[in-house]
């Protein structure tokens, strides 16, 4: 008799901590694949975690596109975040990790609300949707619908092989974290009206890798139709490589990798996630040779930039800007000196371009107190700050609106390392001091993060960032260059982001696009 009892036993008990939430303890929406309760919050909306918007990416799911979810019996619990993807350094990370978070401003909704669509930064190998700076309470306040999507993540995410390119119907491999991101947006539309979001008003926005994902997917015809307005921190249209190029470093990756007995995509698969994981390491992927956004004939046909540089990518709304300081030093490994850098990617233009970072008189160029030495203005410049003035020229100039920003507030206490990288993070989502070791932030930045979250939730409802009584934000023309900048005086429009700089910046992007 005990033999029988404890199968049902066991079976009722994972019936339970899977799908059967209590009756009265939070709102049940249908959603694709089945039912699922979320919770109310404090400040009248509702919240919904760890929804799963695809089938997890495991065992022979791996490096494939996604699959819709499966169907389920019962309520499942929407109550708390699913593992974050696969990535170095985290005990808690999953290969099953393809949930989103949805935040609403009410409940129920009387009314349909723009939707805003999250996708996380770090460098496409890391980073998840449940930090908590991520959390999206307070802008949901503002009256929108506020989602947080996971997507895989380096070689999980981002792996080419020609023998995956043989098993996709589309003949393609590589750029499966950015065809999350498209299921996850296809769940959106599909769903999110049950949630009192407008699946006609969405906008996605990301910091980072987060950012130049969202920027990309402009240039994607698989994201028309999924999205209506961008937003990008940090990070703009790039130039990935190849196909040919990446499926190269993955056969040589799978070759270091696999065993004599399990050779190629065989013994790749073969390994556990935290084996391949610990094995393979991670760099800086979205901007180094060895992971990242690949142009694969598919979700790309072509490269992005040449998309944009053609005036060819989706008629979106854009909001684009940087940080003052993003870097003190590039991204990527550097073998010499400044001068060497910037003379090697320049070529004929060196001799402009060295005039312009005050390197061609022999003396030491003094630091400017707000984007700090050379080094610093030239990784911001080269990798941030340029690129996105190329990108809304090329974007404004195709007859789509644009608006430029650049956050200049350098946090209390950490004067000296300037706006830096990911500075603005916790301002835009009003998360102030929610991080590790966070600053210890005043007055004067709770005023600049009500400002930020006032213009990228106006963005969102309407194409327009500005109202509620906030300086004006004027749109960005290619011939004046408006843009507004963030400071701890309060946002001040200017003209002319580093205009000489990054004039010299798009003459060398298209003398390489053309070359």
């Amino acid at each position: 008799m005990r033999t029988h009892i404890r199968p049902l036993v066991a079976t009722c008990l994972l019936w339970a901590a899977t799908a059967a939430p209590s009756a009265d303890s939070g709102p049940e929406v249908a959603v694709s694949g089945g039912k699922i309760q979320g919770r109310l919050a404090s400040y009248g909306g509702a919240v919904f975690q760890g929804i799963p918007f695809a089938q997890p990416p495991t065992g022979e799911l791996r490096w494939r596109e996604p699959l819709p979810v499966k169907s389920w019996t019962g309520v499942r619990a929407a109550t708390a975040f699913g593992a974050p993807c696969m990535q170095g350094g985290s005990g808690k990370s999953s290969e099953d990790c393809l949930y989103l978070n949805i935040w609403t401003p009410e409940w129920p909704s009387k009314s349909r609300h723009a939707v805003m669509v999250w996708f996380h930064g770090g460098g496409n190998f890391a980073g998840a949707a449940t930090d908590p700076l991520f959390d999206g309470e307070i802008l949901a306040r503002h009256g929108v619908v506020l989602v947080t999507s996971q997507y895989r993540l380096g070689v999980f995410g981002f792996f080419a092989h020609p023998e995956l390119a043989k098993e996709s119907p589309h003949h393609v491999s590589g750029n499966y974290g950015l065809l999350d991101q498209i299921a996850a947006l296809q769940w959106v539309r599909n769903n999110i009206a049950k949630f009192g979001g407008d699946p006609g008003n969405v906008t996605i926005f990301g910091e980072s890798a987060g950012s130049l994902d969202v920027n990309v997917l402009m240039a994607s015809p698989l994201g028309r139709g999924l999205f209506h307005r961008v937003i990008g921190q940090s990070g703009p249209v790039v130039a990935p490589p190849p196909l040919t190029e990446a499926e190269k470093k993955g056969e040589a990756l799978a070759l270091k990798l696999t065993t004599s007995g399990q050779p190629g995509l065989r013994g790749m698969r073969a390994l556990s996630s935290a084996e391949l994981q610990k094995a393979t390491g991670q760099g800086l992927s979205f901007l180094g040779p060895t992971l990242g956004v690949v142009v694969d004939g598919w979700v790309f046909p072509e490269s992005p930039m040449k998309v944009f540089a053609s005036g060819k990518e989706h008629r979106a709304g854009l909001l684009l800007g940087n940080n003052a300081r993003e870097l003190q030093r590039p991204f990527f490994p550097m073998t010499g000196t400044l001068t060497q850098a910037i003379t090697e990617q320049y070529g004929p233009l060196a001799d402009r371009a060295l005039a312009l970072y005050g390197l061609n008189s022999g003396a030491e160029p003094q630091p400017d107190p707000i984007l700090g030495t050379a080094m610093a203005q030239w990784a911001t410049d080269s990798q941030f700050r340029c690129g996105s003035v190329a990108e809304l020229v090329w974007h404004t100039g195709a007859g789509s609106p644009g608006y430029q920003f650049q956050f200049s507030r350098a946090a209390p206490g950490r004067e000296a390392a300037g706006a830096a990288h990911g500075t603005e993070v916790p301002y835009v989502f009003g998360n102030l001091g929610r991080a590790a070791n966070s600053p210890e932030y005043d007055s004067i930045d709770q005023q600049v993060s009500a400002a930020m979250q006032t213009y990228w939730t106006n963005f969102a409802k309407t194409g327009d960032p500005n109202g509620g009584g906030l300086p004006r934000w004027p749109k960005f023309d290619p011939a004046v260059r408006s843009y507004l900048e963030f400071t701890g005086a309060g946002p001040v429009a200017r003209e002319g982001l580093r205009r000489k700089v990054c004039d010299l910046f798009t003459e060398n992007l298209k003398r390489q696009i053309v070359n």
